[in-house]
């Protein structure tokens, strides 16, 4: 059975990201658009147009044209706004990366993507230098001083003539390259175009009643999908103010919601417990804030409960993926429209079916399946990987998720389980085989796995099964593995084990791992 969104269909216009994003900000030019949290440095409408207009023609200088990719490795700054569309107004592909990515990371993505130039912060330009060099990327910009690289300033003087104008083709042009993991395996690049963004954002305008001129804190980072999207792209169209933070510091974002005066939030859930436990909370006034929205990983009902009460406001969720630009339901504004414990209703356009995890068909209210989705929001494919494409979307458009829930009576969802193998550490995902790749590279392993462990602050944080070539300790391998990886990918735990489980083709049985680790827990 088909399950349908209970709400209309809205139009979906056939315009550029920039083009509906900015659609009316002539209303509001010279009000507020970006301010940098940290120092209160702010970037009026004006200012940004005029930013994006001189960083289109320095970049076209430098022969960056239509299809060309360019890499944003670098936390929130009001920059990443004005090089973000630019590059989205020459018809070119933003590959958004994350600030914490080392060397290794930063490079398979530059690799893959084929990025003509890298965009970073100067705390990042070593890092961003040795990964430019090993693949051939010409160029590495930074916002401010750094060895190696052009600054931003200078990179906006270059000698150039007018910014050209490129008239986008919105259902086949790519715009964003963000990377996601999937269902399965190593981080891919999934492929949106204008239309997958413009159409998402068409989806979601009714769920938030952001006035020009209001606040809103940006601590959701802008290279992951949730802040790209929702946040900055969802906030500059409606003329908010997105107030960036560079990483998340829970006393600053405390300071900033209550000095902007913010009326909502969009987090994630161990920001959520953080505004629910923190005794840090009470120090400051968040009398203004009227809705938070958490998203990127579940979060259960008891905690959306306490948040609420604690905070005094309306604690909601919304669920999506990257490969669907993101967002697949939410829960409006509207209390009626609320379910405690649920990841909201269908966003307009969008169909569901929740298939059994075995024999594929649809199954009834309240039963629990796999979530498939179609709609105008679902990805182009995958980036070199017409495999990994044809996996997760089928021949009639359906997405599978590779999530478990269920819809209720009344059309709300549920989200209960994971048959994805990522791991989902504070919003972020963390690839199993990454990990493994890493951990078979030193010389005391044999064997290995990698799966979710439970976390109260973190939600998910990776564990790993070895089987030992010769004696090595837990300490040494987290070590190892953390001098390679992302400090949020680290192995947190690691357990010895005489053999991995694996399927007669020599997969990996990780199920039955996290089934012998959830009883354990539920012994405990």
């Amino acid at each position: 059975m088909i399950l349908r969104s209970k709400f209309p269909d809205v139009e979906i216009p056939d315009q550029s990201l920039s083009d509906f994003v900015f659609e009316h900000a002539a209303r509001w030019m010279d009000t507020p658009a970006l301010i940098d949290g940290p120092t209160g440095r702010a970037v009026s409408y004006r200012e940004l147009r005029a930013m994006i207009d001189r960083c289109r023609a320095a970049l076209t200088a430098r022969g960056f044209a239509r299809g060309d990719a360019l890499c944003l490795y670098s936390p929130n700054t009001p920059e990443y706004a004005a090089v973000f569309f630019a590059v989205a107004e020459l018809g070119g592909v933003n590959t958004t990366a994350n600030p914490m990515y080392g060397v290794e990371e930063l490079a398979r993505q530059l690799k893959d993507s084929g990025a003509k130039l890298l965009v970073t912060a100067p705390p990042l330009a070593e890092k961003a230098c040795a990964a430019a060099a090993a693949t051939g990327v010409p160029g590495v910009i930074t916002w401010g001083e750094a060895p190696g690289c052009t600054p931003f300033a200078a990179f906006l003087a270059t000698e150039a003539g007018a910014p050209v104008t490129y008239t986008v083709s919105p259902a086949h042009d790519r715009v964003a390259l963000p990377y996601s993991s999937g269902t399965t395996g190593l981080p891919k690049g999934v492929m949106l175009t204008h239309r997958n963004l413009v159409a998402n954002l068409a989806q979601i305008d009714f769920i938030d009643s952001t006035q020009p001129g209001e606040c809103l804190v940006g601590v959701l980072p802008f290279f992951h999908i949730y802040g790209m999207v929702v946040v900055l792209c969802g906030v500059l169209r409606k003329g908010g103010c997105v107030v960036t933070m560079p990483q998340f510091d829970l006393e600053q974002y405390l300071r900033l919601t209550a000095d902007y005066r913010v009326r909502r939030a969009y987090l994630v859930p161990p920001i959520a417990l953080a505004l629910a436990k923190n005794p840090i909370v009470d120090k400051f006034d968040l009398s203004n804030l009227e809705f938070v929205t958490s998203g990127a990983a579940p979060m259960g009902r008891e905690l959306e409960e306490d948040c609420g009460a604690r905070i005094g406001c309306m604690v909601k969720q919304g669920y999506g993926m990257t490969e669907a630009s993101p967002v697949t339901h939410f829960t409006p504004e509207d209390p009626l429209f609320a379910r405690s414990g649920s990841c909201g209703l269908l966003v307009p356009n969008t169909e569901c079916r929740i298939v059994h995890l075995e024999t594929k068909k649809d199954v009834g209210a309240g039963e629990h399946g796999e979530l498939l989705i179609r709609g105008p929001q679902v990805m182009m494919g995958y980036l070199n990987n017409a495999d990994a494409t044809a996996q997760a979307v089928d021949d009639d458009g359906w997405l599978h998720t590779g999530d478990v829930g269920y819809a209720d009576a009344d059309g709300f969802f549920y989200i209960v389980d994971r048959l994805k193998e990522f791991i989902k550490y504070k919003g972020f995902q963390v690839a199993p085989a990454e990990l493994e790749g890493v951990l078979l590279t030193h010389a005391a392993v044999a064997d290995c796995a990698v799966i979710p462990m439970a976390d109260a602050e973190a939600g998910e944080v990776p564990k790993a099964f070895i089987v030992m070539r010769h004696d090595v300790s837990s300490e040494e391998l987290m070590e190892y593995v953390a001098g390679i990886v992302a400090s949020f990918k680290k192995v947190r735990c690691v357990e010895f084990i005489a053999k991995i489980p694996k399927s007669p083709s020599g997969k990996i049985l990780r199920r039955e791992l996290i089934a012998l680790e959830r009883s354990r827990s539920v012994r405990s």
